[in-house]
């Protein structure tokens, strides 16, 4: 098992885990109508897109898509990072993957250059967030119009 950036050919992979994942995980904290709609705005080519601007990566076991993530810059500004994407195949989670690919993305050069790194996290993610050391923006637990909780990460002034 291990984890490389993404390439394009890998697009449909990650939408199927994607996929998966949605349905099977978090439709213990989402309707089936939100999960649904999250799933026709994320084809193939959505992660496709997403990695010619983010710094994508995928976990892989035996030439299957496990895992991904990504992180790249956050409004423009180059003393913030945010963190995208990030999911486990429903079929290996509880192994320490989500771990694996966060400690990836922690490593990123996005991630090294920032002083802050913003996480718009799933309710099925939030206590995985909190035990990696994310907290709640601004120190208040919000969740936002997309049903994201708003976290981060402050880092030490760059």
């Amino acid at each position: 098992m291990f984890i490389r950036r993404f390439l394009p050919r890998d697009g449909e992979a990650v939408a199927s885990m994607v996929a998966k994942t949605l349905r099977e995980v978090s439709s213990k904290d989402y309707d089936n109508e939100y999960i649904e709609d999250l799933i026709s705005r994320w084809p193939a080519q959505y992660f496709i897109k997403s990695s010619q601007v983010n710094h994508f990566y995928v976990l892989v076991d035996n030439d299957e898509i496990v895992g991904c993530g990504a992180i790249g810059p956050y409004m423009d500004r180059s003393d913030e990072s945010i963190l995208l994407s990030i999911f486990v195949h429903p079929s290996y989670q509880g192994r320490g993957l989500g771990k694996k690919i966060l400690e990836t993305l922690e490593a990123d050069e996005y991630f090294l250059r920032s002083r802050r790194i913003e996480l718009p996290a799933s309710l099925t993610a939030e206590n995985f967030y909190l035990k990696m050391g994310y907290i709640y923006k601004n120190g208040k637990r919000k969740i936002n119009n997309l049903l994201l909780v708003e976290m981060e990460k402050v880092l030490v002034e760059k």
